[in-house]
């Protein structure tokens, strides 16, 4: 098995030099999800000073040939799991139109960071890298992407929301609602409009809108 590569763009960060060589060795089993070719994939296609947007997962699907490395998105074949259901649910209520699949890695190059606060997992057991330290990547990836302009943040349900507490600024857009997976999204994911909201303040920024229902089935790189 090929080793992960570093982002070059992300590579001094603290976290390469102080977390990532104790996971890296604890990353023995050979069939860890997403797996090494793209375990840091959200950082590959968005660099720094490309986030716009700031969208924060727990872990990749535990499934395997489901996870693409970036959060709540799969590879072009995969059914639409559960919350990303309800994720296009709320896109077409709030915009009128889904992608064709559920790979979001156009999000990405439009510089919406899909980041999980974990990047490894076992087949069929989520969480179970969750305490390996991995959390501390997203914070320092976000204060990083903070240095280059003013961020929107979408914290859907309370990991996301603790995991990134006391980062946002007051330039920057927040948007907190409930998880939308099938047991939480009723109770405000729905009608949360995030898509539409993030756009407007983009614009007023002065920045272009993002495409969220570009289908595109490519590859990430």
């Amino acid at each position: 098995m090929q080793p992960a590569r570093i982002p070059p763009a992300w590579a001094d960060l603290a976290f390469f030099r102080e977390d990532w060589p104790s996971i890296r060795d604890r990353l023995v089993a050979p069939d860890w999800l997403p797996g090494p070719d793209r375990v840091f994939a959200a950082l590959e296609l968005t660099p720094p000073e490309r986030v716009r947007v700031v969208l924060l997962g727990q872990d990749p699907y535990p499934t395997p040939g489901d996870a693409n490395g970036l959060a709540f998105s799969v590879t072009p074949e995969t059914a639409l799991p559960r919350s990303l259901k309800n994720i296009y649910a709320e896109m077409r209520d709030d915009l009128g139109a889904t992608p064709g699949n559920g790979d979001l890695s156009h999000w990405a190059r439009q510089g919406v960071l899909l980041l999980n606060t974990s990047l490894s997992v076992l087949p069929g057991q989520a969480g179970v890298h969750a305490k390996w330290g991995w959390d501390r990547l997203a914070r320092q990836a976000v204060r990083r992407a903070q240095a280059e302009r003013p961020l929107a943040f979408i914290l859907w349900g309370a990991h996301a929301q603790k995991a990134l507490a006391g980062l946002p600024r007051p330039q920057d857009l927040v948007i907190e609602s409930a998880h939308p997976s099938p047991l939480s999204a009723r109770r405000g994911f729905f009608g949360s409009r995030p898509f539409s909201r993030v756009n407007d303040w983009l614009a007023a920024q002065g920045e272009t809108p993002i495409d969220w229902a570009l289908c595109e089935t490519a590859p990430a790189a």
